[in-house]
Order: C-alpha cells, then sequence, then structure tokens
C-alpha cells in the first residue's frame, strides 16, 4: 500500500515538473517573442549615441568630454522629459488594444505628438544655449565652447525623439515589435558606415561624426512613417482627425505625472556626470565616468515588462545575462576604454572603474526586471490611483537624498573621486529596488487595474463619432 502510495506521489511530481518546464518554456519562447525586438531597438537607439561617443572620442579628448557633458546633461534631460511624458502614451494605446478600442490609438498617437512638440519647443533653448549654461555651472571654459558647438548639431534629433519614440509605443502595444526592430537595426549599420566615411576617411571631425547621427535617426524616422501612413496599421490608423485637439488636458496631466516619474531615474546619472566635472582633470574624469556609465546602463537595462509568473522567467533569464557580462567586464574591463578613446590617461581610468563597471552591469541586468512589474502597473493604474508621484517620491528619497549625498561625500570628503561617486549611485539604485519591491508585495494589483480601467473609460471616443470626426477632416 505505502509502495504504491509513494509511486503516485512520485508519478504526480514528474507531471508537475513536466508541466512546468512546459509553462517555463512556453513563457520562454513569449518572452524572446515579444523582448528580441525591443532588445535590439533598444541596443539600436542607444546604440547610436555610443557609436557617436566612440568616434568622437578618437577625434580629441576635448571633444569626447563636451560630448559626454551634452549627451549625458542636456540631450538625457530632453530624452527624459520626453520620454516620460511619451510613456503616457504607451499607458492609453496599451488599455485601448486590450479593450479592442482600436480606432482610439491613432487619435492617442496625435494627441500625444501635440503635447510632446510643444514639450519640446519650449525647451530647446537648453540646445542653443549650451555653451553660457556650462560657464553658469562652472565648467571649463574650453570644454563649455565645444559643447556649444556640438550641442547645435543635436537640435534635429528633438522631433525624431518625439515621433520615434512614439511611434514605437503606439506599434508596440499592436505588438508590431519587428518592424522596429528592422528598421532600428537597418539604422544603426547606416550610422556606423557613415560614421567611418566622415570621420575616418573624410576627415570632417564633428561635423561628419554629428551628421552621421541625423541621418542615420532620420532614415529610421521615415521608415517609422512610411509603415504608420501607408496602411500596415489599418485598424488603429485612419489619418489625422481634429478629435486630436479634444481632451487635451487629461493626456497632459497624464503626460507630466509619467514625464516626473521617469526623469527622476534617468537624470541620476546625469546629476553625478556634472558631479564628475568639477574634479581635477575634469576631461578625464568625465570621459572615463560616462564610457563607463553609458556600458553600464545600456547593456544592464532592458525594456522588460512582467507579471506573476513571468517575473520569475525573465527574471532567472536576466539574471543569467547579467552573470555572463559580469564576469565579462571582470575579467576584460580593462580593453573596453580603447572602443571610445585612443587616450591612455582615460584608458587608465576606465581601467581602475572595471570592477565597479561589472557590479553595476549586473545590478542593472536585475534591477529593471524587479521594478519592471512594479513600474509597468504604476504607469497603467496611474489614471486611476495617481500612482506616479508614489514612484516620483521613492526616487527622489533613493537617488537624490541617498545615492547622490553618499556619492558626494565619498567622492570628495573621502577622496574616493570618480568610484565614491559611482558606489553612491550604486548605492541609490539598490535601494530604490529594494523599495519598490516591497512596494509590489503589498498591492493589490487586480484592484487598481479594475479600478484604472474603469475610469480610462471616461476617454474614450466612440467609434462612429471618430469616424465623423475624419469625415469632417477630409
Amino acid at each position: 500500500m505505502d509502495n504504491r502510495m509513494n509511486d503516485k506521489l512520485l508519478e504526480s511530481d514528474n507531471e508537475d515538473n513536466k508541466d512546468l518546464k512546459g509553462r517555463v518554456w512556453r513563457e520562454s519562447k513569449m518572452l524572446w517573442r515579444i523582448a528580441f525586438p525591443a532588445i535590439i531597438t533598444r541596443v539600436s537607439s542607444f546604440g547610436i549615441l555610443v557609436v557617436t561617443q566612440a568616434f568622437i572620442g578618437h577625434i580629441g579628448e576635448s571633444e569626447l568630454a563636451s560630448y559626454a557633458l551634452v549627451q549625458s546633461l542636456i540631450v538625457r534631460f530632453l530624452n527624459g522629459i520626453l520620454l516620460g511624458m511619451a510613456s503616457a502614451l504607451d499607458t492609453l494605446c496599451g488599455q485601448a488594444f486590450g479593450a479592442r478600442q482600436y480606432h482610439m490609438m491613432g487619435i492617442y498617437l496625435q494627441r500625444s505628438w501635440i503635447v510632446l512638440l510643444t514639450t519640446g519647443i519650449i525647451f530647446l533653448p537648453l540646445l542653443i544655449f549650451t555653451t553660457p549654461i556650462f560657464r553658469l555651472l562652472g565648467e571649463e571654459e574650453e570644454l563649455s565652447t565645444v559643447a556649444g558647438t556640438i550641442s547645435i548639431w543635436f537640435l534635429p534629433i528633438v522631433p525624431y525623439f518625439i515621433f520615434s519614440m512614439t511611434m514605437q509605443m503606439y506599434l508596440q502595444a499592436q505588438l508590431k515589435n519587428m518592424i522596429i526592430g528592422w528598421l532600428s537595426t537597418a539604422s544603426i549599420i547606416i550610422h556606423v558606415i557613415l560614421s567611418w566615411l566622415f570621420v575616418d576617411k573624410l576627415n570632417l571631425g564633428i561635423p561628419g561624426a554629428m551628421g552621421a547621427l541625423i541621418i542615420s535617426t532620420w532614415s529610421m524616422l521615415i521608415g517609422e512613417f512610411v509603415y504608420v501612413f501607408g496602411g500596415w496599421c489599418p485598424d488603429t490608423w485612419t489619418g489625422f482627425s481634429k478629435a486630436a485637439f479634444s481632451e487635451l488636458w487629461p493626456v497632459v496631466k497624464l503626460s507630466l505625472s509619467s514625464g516626473v516619474m521617469l526623469c527622476l531615474e534617468l537624470w541620476y546619472n546625469s546629476i553625478l556626470v556634472l558631479l564628475a566635472g568639477y574634479m581635477k582633470n575634469a576631461e578625464i574624469a568625465i570621459s572615463a565616468f560616462s564610457i563607463c556609465v553609458r556600458v553600464a546602463n545600456e547593456l544592464g537595462r532592458g525594456d522588460t515588462k512582467a507579471a506573476k509568473f513571468s517575473i520569475k522567467v525573465i527574471s532567472c533569464t536576466s539574471l543569467g545575462i547579467g552573470v555572463l557580462f559580469w564576469i565579462f567586464f571582470l575579467f576584460f574591463g580593462n580593453s573596453i576604454s580603447y572602443v571610445f578613446t585612443s587616450n591612455a590617461e582615460i584608458a587608465k581610468a576606465v581601467s581602475s572603474l572595471s570592477v565597479l563597471l561589472a557590479f553595476s552591469v549586473l545590478l542593472n541586468s536585475v534591477q529593471p526586471v524587479l521594478t519592471g512589474k512594479c513600474l509597468f502597473y504604476f504607469l497603467r493604474v496611474a489614471i486611476g490611483a495617481g500612482w506616479q508621484s508614489v514612484v516620483a517620491y521613492v526616487n527622489i528619497a533613493c537617488y537624490y537624498l541617498i545615492g547622490i549625498p553618499l556619492g558626494i561625500l565619498l567622492g570628495y570628503v573621502a577622496d574616493l573621486e570618480i568610484r565614491g561617486i559611482w558606489i553612491g549611485m550604486i548605492c541609490g539604485v539598490a535601494l530604490q529596488t529594494l523599495v519598490l519591491i516591497y512596494i509590489t508585495w503589498r498591492t493589490n494589483w487586480d484592484e487598481q487595474v479594475n479600478k484604472a480601467s474603469e475610469r480610462l473609460n471616461r476617454w474614450f471616443l466612440p467609434p462612429s463619432e471618430e469616424s465623423n470626426e475624419n469625415s469632417n477632416h477630409a
């Protein structure tokens, strides 16, 4: 009797194990089907800026440090605002697609364009007056002057940020990830070829590097326009509509609250790069720190949206990838700097940070997944519960009240310089991760999502009314 009972238990365990393996396999396939194009897009989008930084780094150390200042402070500042505000479209399009309100997705896209274009125009003076801004912040005169030249070349990149980010969210909400991946891949290939031609072969310097950046980014943007306007999104894009100019204030409020939440996280590294600019040998400090932070963040971070069982699969997958990169940078961190510069002093400074770089990559491979579920649902329930402010408060406390002061203390008082700043940064990120995990664990997400969905229904425009708006417009 006992033997039969044990056999049945063993058989049940085997079936459970097979079922678990099957669930993990199915979840992994779904994960990579969705995540792989998103990974390609993210790597390509940020890779274009990294490639530009690498080519500029071989022009000269002043150019490298100036580009790092512009990209890390001004451009990241603008990108943080626009990306944060554009994330409201991710919320709206995601819920509209899930509720089969397909006709609203094109309306939301156009409303987002109006709000973001207005915001972009307001902040353009930051790129136009970069030199006096950096002088006011106390940066070195040579760096401020070169930075002013580089920043002007970023003016055409602002509309690229606005249209590309919003169309990517619009397409991803429809699970049309692959087209974005193909366009991103093509753009970075074009960028590498043009950068090599303009900088290495034609010796055009900064204009060559920035010209290649503009051409490659706009080639991707034009491809997205062709795809959306060319009839490949017939259910969600029915043409321009006057309805896009209605109900703008709720979109503005959601965009601003989403913007604040994400900006506080994106600006964190920017402030630390600014602090590096006040150290001795500022060019070396900025160049080394910006190289390491860029590598750590972009290799570690991913576009992860997880829920319940999938978060376990994604966490294990991301952790496994993070461990591989952690081992790589522990052994080859001394060599990574030569991709960005031929200056031996900068390379030496980067090498001294290789251990911190390795652990930052490991932390950044886990942190977005662990917080991804929380941030994802926060965005989805924000309209109903207004919880973007909660994440904003968490970011303020962990990053700006703990991470940055600790970095300043270790960097300047303890005389650890760049290493001290970076240790403070890591502590802030780790604390934020722990706090958001706790909030996620304590929240009844089903209840909150239901509330958000009910309130979102007030924003929907009936299909017949939307069709009439388009007919009148035509």
